[in-house]
């Protein structure tokens, strides 16, 4: 019951990130330009709804075929405009880029996603938003149960492996302790090796790598980090040495901060489980 009222208590907050005053009405006609958020509409059952998406965003099952408007940096606002929507989510990052929706008469929502509570706190207001909020508040309670089931599993470990996320090498990028993906490290036993990075995500020295000596990397395909494992710092860090390097794939699972964190969960699970005993 806690985590409901933490979230009932922290939709407020969220008033912050809200770029225009949407109507009450639900909407019908509606825009993710995060992922995540066409994710979360579809695992809420708003698929339908949904009319246009982000690179990226097409890769959600289900969602193939509905048209790209926007990429990592640019939004096509004639085109989103074509497409008759009544609804445009995004991220804070992407305002100025959704100045012209609002011109146009375009309910805009920006909300937050870095941190863990936000994919509660997201999927609750996108149900408001879409007219399913039983099947949100259903989702989350299911959210909920299945994390505190795979937590379950860690009662027995005897060490805290420490973990460094490599999502880049020139510069390195990683992953702060705001993030959402420290703390899925968090809840399958672990801890983030870059707990000292300020920001949910950021570039990490070399220097505070080699320091910090993590027990395991996790990284995905698209970083390519084999190429760089006879390089400094990497060739020195233990986990490399004694072969801890995890790939998640698809990477989505651990890096895309929706309703299925919970596979990317498990996976952290299964490969920490054997440097935590």
């Amino acid at each position: 019951m806690k985590r409901f009222i933490s979230i009932a208590a922290a939709l407020a907050a969220l008033a912050t990130f809200v770029a225009a005053s949407p109507s009450s009405a639900p909407h019908v006609r509606i825009v993710a330009l995060v992922p995540s958020f066409v994710e979360d509409l579809f695992a809420i059952g708003a698929g339908s709804q949904v009319v246009g998406v982000s690179v990226y965003g097409n890769d959600v099952p289900g969602a193939e075929h509905i048209p790209v408007v926007a990429d990592f940096s640019s939004v096509d606002s004639e085109k989103i405009v074509a497409l008759h929507p009544d609804l445009v989510l995004g991220i804070p990052a992407q305002g100025r880029l959704l100045d012209a929706l609002q011109r146009a008469g375009i309910d805009v929502v920006l909300l937050k996603d870095d941190s863990y509570g936000d994919i509660f706190l997201d999927l609750t207001v996108i149900g408001d938003l879409s007219g399913h909020s039983r099947e949100a508040g259903a989702l989350t309670a299911r959210l909920s149960h299945e994390t505190d089931t795979i937590r379950a599993k860690t009662r027995s470990f005897k060490h805290v492996p420490s973990v460094f996320v490599a999502l880049g090498t020139g510069p390195i990028w990683t992953v702060g302790p705001k993030s959402y993906i420290a703390k899925l490290i968090e809840l399958a036993g672990g801890r983030n090796a870059a707990s000292d990075l300020p920001e949910a995500y950021g570039q990490y020295s070399a220097e505070a790598l080699l320091r910090a000596q993590p027990d395991a990397i996790v990284t995905d395909r698209a970083v390519h980090l084999e190429t760089v494992l006879d390089r400094e710092p990497w060739r020195s860090l233990r986990a490399v040495q004694q072969h801890h390097i995890f790939i998640v794939d698809p990477a989505a699972i651990l890096e895309r901060p929706g309703p299925g964190y919970t596979e990317g969960l498990r996976w952290l699970v299964e490969r920490l489980t054997p440097l935590a005993q």
